[in-house]
């Protein structure tokens, strides 16, 4: 097994005031070549937005873009006509494909947003642009590995143009499973949204990622009461 850590601390970092943003890759002004990617996992943003403020209209093309709010309430406009809010318990994909403009606001005026937003690269280019969103709170599996994002329509959670599998893993404290990877070459990142955790000898704490590869299994076990979201993707990039 192969592995690679990344402490919080040394993600890349940006205030601009109504914004607040961590980046666990090279991203807009962070740029660590050593950190452009893990496979087809290109962005982990830890995103902070005051009460008022948010990302005007915007492009965005071929890209699988998921987004998990953590706290808040945050306002989606595209130029497919989706308009809508998602909030703690929802998650979020659209595939950007031939290109799409969208606006993310922060849908209060005083409380803040936070939110983790992931672009994984697609199978393909040129993929005809779409969006979902779904509630994923009321199917949660506590101190089990729940599925909410998968490469086909008809498994648990929501799908997207990848051989991709996300999990979320609310643990309490001591609990430990085996994750068996689904698609063999496949690797795996963990990113700890709270808590403390340990994988082999690693102990991941808040907002730790740790990447993973050349294994088809490993265990994670809870140090105190976790929220683990874990990212299957493929290593190699599509050609």
């Amino acid at each position: 097994m192969k592995k690679i850590y990344h402490p919080a601390s040394s993600r890349g970092y940006v205030d601009h005031g109504w914004l607040k943003s961590a980046h666990t890759f090279s991203f807009a002004d962070y740029y660590n070549r050593a950190r452009m990617h893990f496979g087809v996992l290109r962005v982990i943003n830890d995103d902070f937005i005051e009460g008022g403020s948010g990302f005007g209209t915007h492009p965005h093309n071929d890209m699988e873009i998921v987004t998990l709010p953590l706290e808040g309430v945050l306002k989606h406009q595209d130029s497919m006509g989706n308009s809508g809010v998602i909030r703690e318990g929802d998650i979020q994909v659209m595939s950007a494909g031939t290109g799409i403009t969208h606006s993310e606001l922060n849908a209060s005026d005083t409380t803040p947003v936070k939110f983790l937003q992931i672009w994984v690269f697609p199978r393909e280019k040129g993929i005809t642009p779409r969006y979902d969103q779904m509630h994923i709170a009321d199917s949660a599996k506590p101190n089990d590995f729940q599925l909410i994002i998968s490469p086909y329509e008809d498994e648990e959670g929501l799908w997207i143009h990848q051989d991709a599998w996300f999990h979320l893993a609310c643990f309490d404290k001591g609990v430990s499973k085996e994750y068996y990877l689904k698609k063999e070459g496949n690797s795996i990142y963990i990113f700890v949204i709270y808590g403390k955790a340990r994988i082999g000898e690693q102990i991941l704490n808040e907002r730790d990622g740790y990447g993973i590869w050349d294994t088809d299994h490993f265990s994670l076990e809870a140090l105190e009461p976790s929220e683990i979201l874990l990212m299957e993707v493929p290593v190699e990039l599509p050609q």
